[in-house]
């Protein structure tokens, strides 16, 4: 066997470890981002075979918990990709009125910008106070983070020019407080949001759902993952519900496709067909 194969073997058990100790299964990840991660950790580790972390992953939580943040996906900001907002706003929320009561998941939702966002796009349209946003992650340090809702300042002026143009209707300087060097989002936007730890590989249902957002975060899935996770989201949505998946991920291939219309092609936003 060459090293290259070895090198896959022990990624193999160095995973299947992480599985049966702690329960998280990350055997079905995208192998090129998933190898790419455990090498950072080898290194960082100082270690110089994938084996010799197995131990660590066995019986050192810190080092699990280290290689659950390499892991989770945190790259985000507040109205990324502003046009899927402005489509949200203008399209899926006229359809979203039409419901006395709404139900939110925003699934992956990492530090929670994203989450906040749609918080501030929901009480502009007057749909806030009828809402409850549903906020998961399998990272307990991001759903953290995500609770204090505080960001850098230094970031506040692109989430501004995000804003802006996704059609933000008021001054962004509304929605939050500044406080030394960070910025914290207002009271009223967080009381309608419920941060709960989730994990897509293992976990349920969220029934009755009329939004699930879930961006940039299946990219790093296989196909057979992606599937497992759309077919939660599917059982999750109600009839006509709306599923937001990431600029560069799409429902084409998988095998809920017929399930769903293409609602905003562009923006990669899907609606559940009504007879399914």
């Amino acid at each position: 066997m060459d090293k290259a194969k070895i090198n896959e073997l022990e990624v193999d058990l160095f995973l299947e470890a992480i599985f049966k100790r702690w329960g998280y299964d990350f055997r079905s990840y995208a192998r090129a981002s998933l190898n790419r991660r455990v090498a950072l950790r080898l290194s960082i580790t100082g270690l110089e075979r994938v084996s010799e972390m197995i131990p660590l992953a066995l019986h050192d939580q810190t080092f699990f918990e280290s290689f659950l943040a390499d892991m989770s996906v945190t790259v985000t900001e507040m109205f990324r990709d502003p046009s899927v907002f402005k489509k949200i706003r203008e399209t899926v929320i006229p359809k979203l009125r039409t419901y006395s009561r709404i139900n939110i998941w925003h699934a992956g939702c990492a530090t929670g910008a994203e989450v906040y966002s749609m918080a501030i796009l929901l009480q502009e349209e007057g749909l806030l106070e009828r809402c409850r946003i549903y906020a998961t992650d399998y990272n307990n340090r991001s759903l953290s983070s995500a609770k204090k809702a505080v960001f850098p300042i230094n970031l506040i002026e692109t989430y501004s020019e995000n804003y802006i143009k996704a059609g933000g209707k008021s001054s962004f300087s509304d929605y939050y407080q500044v406080g030394y060097d960070s910025a914290c989002m207002v009271k009223a936007l967080r009381n309608r949001i419920t941060f709960a730890n989730h994990n897509l590989i293992n976990d349920g249902v969220f029934a009755e759902m009329n939004l699930v957002m879930c961006r940039n975060v299946m990219i790093y899935f296989d196909r057979d993952l992606q599937n497992r996770t759309l077919r939660l989201f599917s059982d999750s949505l109600v009839s006509r519900g709306f599923l937001v998946l990431g600029t560069q991920e799409s429902l084409s291939y998988s095998d809920c496709n017929h399930e769903y219309e293409s609602f905003e092609h562009k923006e990669r936003i899907y609606r559940r067909l009504a007879h399914v």
